[in-house]
């Protein structure tokens, strides 16, 4: 069986309002939210909503924004086009490069509204190694349009992206193994 969802535009005229994209946070110490911050975008594909997944650090499959993962017909999932994740401040300059293209690429979908929720997995790594400067990723949150959901992830949030936050998820383990 076969379902077909017809989803309203996104600048429908004929709400009495505008619907305001939220900020929402995932973070713990532990690198393991993704798997949350996935159902949720999936969950919003599902019903026709343009989703955007950018994976920041992780590499090893030759991707890169030109080549992006198709998982239904509305989200896209783009990695770095390096040949492995980062995990260190130290990049040599091609892997500069991938991830500046990366970050360039992102701004500008999202700037022109081609998706209404996003997704920055490990945004706050490549804040904190110094990678993507935060004063950038503060302006690019403020001047989205205004209808885009934005997700970051990642340890270590910076508290300026916290202030500016609608929703905080902190994931923490409740006992000891």
């Amino acid at each position: 069986m076969v379902a077909q969802l017809e989803t309203p535009a996104l600048n429908t005229p004929n709400l009495p309002y505008a619907i305001a994209g939220l900020v929402q946070v995932f973070t713990c110490s532990p690198r393991c939210f993704i798997t949350n911050v996935m159902a949720q975008a999936l969950r919003i594909a599902g019903q026709g909503t343009p989703v955007l997944v950018v994976q920041f650090l992780k590499g090893g499959i030759g991707q890169g924004f030109e080549h992006p993962v198709q998982l239904g017909q509305s989200l896209d999932w783009i990695r770095c086009d390096l040949p492995r994740c980062i995990d260190t401040p130290q990049l040599d300059e091609a892997e500069t490069k991938s991830l500046l293209a990366l970050w360039q690429h992102t701004q500008k979908v999202v700037l022109e509204g081609k998706y209404a929720f996003v997704v920055l997995d490990e945004l706050s790594l490549a804040i904190d190694f110094g990678l993507i400067p935060l004063e950038e990723v503060l302006e690019f949150i403020k001047n989205r349009p205004s209808h885009v959901d934005i997700v970051l992830t990642g340890p270590e949030m910076p508290p300026a992206l916290l202030e500016i936050a609608d929703q905080i998820t902190e994931i923490r383990r409740s006992h000891q193994p």
